[in-house]
């Protein structure tokens, strides 16, 4: 089954194009022809002439990175876009959601339902939809929001998945949390889950684990396509009965977004380090499922500084260690295993019920994924992606900023302009408020 890749937005579109670089080189490496196979089929659709063309469709309201990012998957040898798979336009949002949600969409709606239908007749079968964009801008968060909308209005028995980017905290864009609020307030009423990536944490990565010293953009496209990369290549579940999985969206949904309240997952992933050392290092599953699990209870976002005082709680309540760090209580995880002697890792510490919400049993809550295949040069690397209160935080205080802005009517003219109202804003306050409530009571 396959999946088509809606790429919104400057954010989106260089994401999906790391994305889809990775998936390709990844699925290329060695003698690997059942793997590469079920990975093709999922991503790409191949022309008479043997060129594999991403499933995808790429939207921005200007030109320049959609021509960039087709540029650039073409000159890489290995793949390249559609033609005619890509709507730009000469004028962009503004940085304002209101523009692109009530502009912009509505404007250029039949043309851009046209490039999806098209992209989802060319597969045999639909494993579902995932929108790649990010809150902060305006097409992305805007007509992002908007698309996504319409994508469940034609789609409605299809899964759909949003993979969002969080801006960083110190501030790119001015309106960013108003922007973010409206965006994740809509996304909760119509996405089946909501895959989060936070820029700092990513930004973290890049200079701590990966030691790159002037980070660009693309870096952290890198990373965030290396994480996302291994959560969606091929593993076999524990339903697939030796082969491949088939319906990777709909798998991941039903594994870790079983109630409605529940829609903000998080990615960990572990090792990773320069490309130059990986050659050099070794790796012990009980090792680095031992960091992983920590990572997971402390809510540490990477490998480097976990918080080992950190423990699960005895009876009810909460531990904190002397950092402040308190306990990250799931409601859901799903580990995926890839490398060499897969078969013999130990998971029994995720299967650990003091992990998990009290209204769910361990067996329900915690699924594994396993493939012996390595990814992306990786001998044994292991992926962790958790509906738990890591997002909590952040969420919380991007809420608190939006709130604060709002009630001194900062920039609320600029999206009344465009057609949202104040009772639009307060309606996406109150949404973001029961979440922030949800994950706070998760225990």
């Amino acid at each position: 089954m396959s999946v088509v890749t809606v790429q919104l937005g400057q954010c989106g579109n260089q994401v999906g194009q790391e994305l889809f670089g990775i998936i390709c080189s990844d699925a290329q490496e060695g003698q690997r022809k059942t793997y590469s196979a079920a990975s093709c089929e999922r991503f790409f659709h191949q022309t008479a002439h043997g060129d594999f063309v991403a499933r995808a469709v790429l939207i921005d309201m200007e030109p320049k990175v959609i021509n960039h990012s087709m540029t650039k998957a073409a000159t890489s040898g290995r793949w390249r876009y559609g033609d005619t798979s890509h709507f730009s336009q000469k004028q962009g949002s503004g940085n304002n959601w209101a523009n692109g949600y009530c502009v912009h969409g509505p404007r250029h709606r039949e043309v851009v339902e046209e490039l999806v239908r098209r992209e989802v007749e060319r597969c045999d079968r639909l494993a579902g939809l995932m929108a790649v964009m990010s809150v902060a801008g305006g097409t992305g968060s805007g007509v992002g929001t908007y698309v996504t909308q319409c994508l469940r209005d034609i789609y409605q028995k299809s899964f759909i998945l949003n993979h969002l980017t969080w801006p960083y905290g110190t501030g790119e864009v001015i309106v960013q949390n108003y922007n973010s609020v409206l965006t994740l307030a809509h996304l909760y009423q119509l996405s089946d889950a909501i895959l989060v990536h936070e820029n700092d944490t990513v930004h973290r990565i890049c200079s701590q684990l990966l030691n790159i010293k002037h980070i660009s953009f693309s870096d952290v496209n890198r990373v965030i396509a290396h994480q996302l990369g291994s959560v969606l290549q091929p593993a076999l579940t524990a339903d697939s009965h030796g082969a491949y999985s088939r319906n990777p969206l709909g798998e991941l949904v039903s594994t870790l977004a079983c109630h409605p309240e529940y829609k903000l997952l998080n990615v960990c992933t572990i090792p990773q380090m320069p490309s130059s050392s990986i050659a050099y290092s070794t790796f012990s599953w009980p090792g680095l499922l031992k960091h992983l699990r920590q990572m997971l209870i402390s809510n540490s976002k990477m490998e480097e500084g976990i918080d080992w005082q950190v423990r699960p709680p005895a009876g009810s309540e909460q531990t904190r260690s002397l950092t402040g760090a308190s306990f990250n209580t799931s409601l859901a995880n799903l580990l995926i295993l890839r490398g060499k002697d897969v078969y013999s890792a130990e998971t029994d510490g995720f299967e650990d019920p003091a992990l998990y919400s009290s209204w769910l049993s361990s067996k329900e809550a915690f699924n594994l994924w396993k493939s012996p295949v390595p990814f992306n040069k990786y001998e044994k690397s292991a992926t962790l992606v958790s509906n738990s209160q890591a997002l909590l935080r952040p969420l919380d205080n991007m809420v608190g900023k939006a709130w604060n802005m709002f009630a001194s009517r900062a920039y609320i003219h600029q999206y009344i302009k465009f057609g949202i109202s104040e009772e639009d804003f307060l309606d996406s306050f109150t949404s973001l408020e029961q979440v922030v409530a949800s994950y706070s009571q998760l225990c």
